[in-house]
C-alpha cells in the first residue's frame, strides 16, 4: 500500500508549498523510492484552462491532455516524472463528478452532503494517483488553512489518516516566520496560530516547515518553542526552509535540515540516505559564474511572471546545457506596438514569442518576430508564437497584405492560420482544442531535425488553430519550411526560416517537457544560436 504525505500551508499564499513538496519528492526518489504527486485546488473552476494567467499563472498540460495547475510543472521538472489526469483535482472537478453520479441515480435517492459524499469523492481521487508499485504519494492542498473553500479537502484527509493509520499518512504544514525589521526579531506566533487553526479542524501536523527570507536564522531555542506550542514530537520536526539562490537548491537545503530522514522515520520507510551528488553538481553549475546572454520573452501577460514560468525555466535549463547564464527580459507586446521593436529589443541575443489567446498585443508580437527575422536574431516561437511567425512571413515576405489568423480576423483574405476542415478529431481530446501529446515527423536537413537528433518526436499541444495547408507551397518556395509534420492529420507542427541561423517555431509547447538536467532540444538549439 502507498504511504501518503499531505502538504498544507498557512498564514499567506505563495509560500512555496509546491516547491517544498517537489523537493521532498526528489529526496525520496534519490533514496530509491517510487513517488507520485497530486495537487488539490479548492477553487470551483473545473480546471485552470479557462482562467486568466493573471489569476493563476500558466496552464500546464500533461501528455494525456489535462490542463493543470503550474505546480504540476514543478513536479515534473523536479521529479522527472510524467503526470496525468489524476494528478490535479479542483473543487469543480469533484463536484462535477458527484453531480453526474447523482443525476445517474448512483446514490440511490440519498441526500448528497459534504460529509460523507464530497469527502468520500476526494478520498477516492487521492487514492487514484497511486499504484501498487508506488511507495509514496505526496498530496499538496492548495490555498491557505482557514479558507472556507478548502475545508472539505482538509476534512477528507483527516478521515483518510484514520482509515490508513498514522504510520501510513503524514501531515506536513508550511508556515511563514516573518522577520520584523523594527524589532530585529523573527516572530513564531504566525506559525503557532496557523497550526492552531489546523488542529481546530482536527489535523495535527507531524512536521512544520518554516519559510523565511534568506539570511534569517532559526535558533534551536525557536525550534524548541515551536515544537512545544505546535505539539510536535521533537524540535527536529521543525524544518527551516529559507529562500534559496535558485529553486533547485531547495532539496539540498531540506536534506541538510533532515526532512527526508524524519519523513522516512515517521512513515517507517527503510531506505539508504539520498544520494544527491549529481544534483549538487547541477546546482553548483547553475550558481557558478558564467557568461551572460539576454533573451527577451515578448508576451501579453508579462506583469505576471508565473504566466511564463515553464518558458523561463526552459531557457535557464538550456543556458545550463550551453554553459551560459540566461537573463530573461519580459517585454509586453503592447509596449512593442507603442514604442517599436527597435527601441525595446535592441541588444537582446534572442527573442521568444510564447503562447497566448486573444487579440490584445498581437501586432506587437508580429513586430518582434519581424525584427528578429530581418536582423537574423535567433527566434523561438511557441504555439501562438509559431502562428505569429507565419503571419509575419506572409505579410512581409510574401506580400499578402492583411494576412492573419482567422481567430484574430475572420474576414482576412489571407487566412494563413485557420481551423482545418479535418479537425473534427480534436473533440477526442480537447473539445474545441488540440490538447496533450501528438506525434510529429521531422524533415531531414532542417534545424529542428538537427536539434532533436531524431526523426520522430511527440510533444504537448494546447491550441485551436493550425497552419493553413493551402498556402504551404508558397511559403516553402519563399524560404519558410514546414520542418515538422503530423502525418496522420497532415498538420504542420514546426516551421523555420531556412536563411536565418535560427528562426524556428513550433505549434506545440516544448517548454512542458524540459528538465534542469535534460534541456529540451529546441530550447538548447535556440540558446546555442544565441550564444554563437
Amino acid at each position: 500500500m502507498s504511504k501518503y504525505i499531505i502538504v498544507t500551508g498557512g498564514v499567506v499564499s505563495s509560500l512555496g508549498k509546491g516547491i517544498t513538496a517537489a523537493s521532498l519528492g526528489r529526496l525520496l526518489i534519490n533514496r530509491g523510492l517510487k513517488v507520485m504527486v497530486q495537487k488539490l485546488d479548492p477553487y470551483i473552476n473545473v480546471d485552470p484552462g479557462t482562467m486568466s494567467p493573471y489569476q493563476h499563472g500558466e496552464v500546464f498540460v500533461t501528455d494525456d491532455g489535462t490542463e493543470t495547475d503550474l505546480d504540476i510543472g514543478h513536479y515534473e521538472r523536479f521529479l522527472d516524472i510524467s503526470c496525468n489526469k489524476n494528478c490535479n483535482y479542483t473543487s469543480g472537478k469533484i463536484y462535477s463528478s458527484i453531480i453526474a453520479k447523482e443525476r445517474a441515480g448512483e446514490y440511490l435517492g440519498k441526500t448528497i452532503q459534504v460529509v460523507p459524499h464530497v469527502t468520500n469523492e476526494i478520498k477516492e481521487k487521492i487514492k487514484s494517483v497511486g499504484s501498487p508499485d508506488t511507495d509514496v504519494v505526496i498530496v499538496e492542498i492548495g490555498g491557505t488553512v482557514g479558507d472556507i473553500e478548502g475545508l472539505a479537502f482538509l476534512e477528507a484527509v483527516r478521515q483518510l489518516r484514520i482509515e490508513v493509520g498514522s504510520e501510513n499518512l503524514l501531515f506536513l504544514h508550511v508556515a511563514l516566520l516573518p522577520y520584523l525589521e523594527a524589532a530585529h526579531e523573527v516572530k513564531t506566533k504566525t506559525a503557532q496560530t496557523s497550526v492552531k487553526e489546523l488542529t481546530r479542524i482536527g489535523i495535527q501536523p507531524d512536521i512544520l516547515v518554516c519559510r523565511t527570507n534568506s539570511g534569517i536564522e532559526i535558533t534551536n531555542e525557536m525550534k524548541e518553542k515551536l515544537s512545544m506550542f505546535c505539539n510536535l514530537r521533537s524540535p527536529e520536526c521543525v524544518i527551516h526552509n529559507s529562500d534559496a539562490s535558485c529553486l533547485y537548491e531547495v532539496p539540498l537545503l531540506l536534506q541538510k535540515e533532515g526532512l527526508d530522514r524524519i519523513v522516512c522515520k515517521q512513515l517507517k520507510l527503510k531506505t539508504p540516505k539520498a544520494n544527491m551528488s549529481d544534483w549538487k553538481k547541477m546546482v553548483a553549475h547553475i550558481v557558478k559564474k558564467k557568461p551572460e546572454i539576454s533573451v527577451a520573452i515578448v508576451g501579453k501577460y508579462t506583469e505576471c511572471a508565473d504566466a511564463y514560468i515553464s518558458v523561463t525555466e526552459s531557457l535557464k535549463h538550456a543556458g545550463l546545457a550551453n554553459d551560459v547564464d540566461v537573463k530573461v527580459k519580459l517585454i509586453n507586446s503592447v509596449d512593442v506596438e507603442e514604442q517599436g521593436a527597435e527601441t525595446l529589443l535592441q541588444g537582446v541575443k534572442g527573442i521568444v514569442v510564447p503562447g497566448g489567446f486573444g487579440t490584445r498585443g498581437i501586432e506587437g508580437k508580429i513586430e518582434a518576430c519581424r525584427f528578429a527575422r530581418e536582423n537574423n536574431i535567433p527566434y523561438l516561437g511557441l504555439c501562438l508564437g509559431m502562428q505569429i511567425s507565419v503571419i509575419e512571413f506572409a505579410r512581409n515576405v510574401l506580400k499578402m497584405e492583411g494576412a492573419n489568423s482567422a481567430e484574430i480576423d475572420p474576414k482576412t483574405k489571407y487566412n494563413v492560420i485557420d481551423i482545418m476542415e479535418d479537425q473534427k478529431f480534436i473533440h477526442e481530446k480537447g473539445g474545441t482544442m488540440r490538447l496533450g501529446s501528438y506525434p510529429c515527423e521531422l524533415v531531414k536537413g532542417t534545424k529542428a531535425r538537427e536539434a532533436y537528433g531524431t526523426s520522430h518526436i511527440e510533444e504537448r499541444h494546447r491550441h485551436r488553430y493550425e497552419f493553413n495547408n493551402k498556402f504551404k507551397d508558397k511559403f516553402e518556395k519563399a524560404g519558410m519550411i514546414a520542418s515538422g509534420i503530423n502525418k496522420k492529420r497532415n498538420l504542420v507542427e514546426i516551421v523555420e526560416v531556412s536563411a536565418n541561423k535560427f528562426h524556428v517555431a513550433s505549434q506545440f509547447h516544448p517548454e512542458f517537457k524540459s528538465h534542469p538536467y535534460r534541456s529540451h532540444p529546441l530550447f538548447s538549439g535556440f540558446i546555442k544560436a544565441c550564444k554563437d
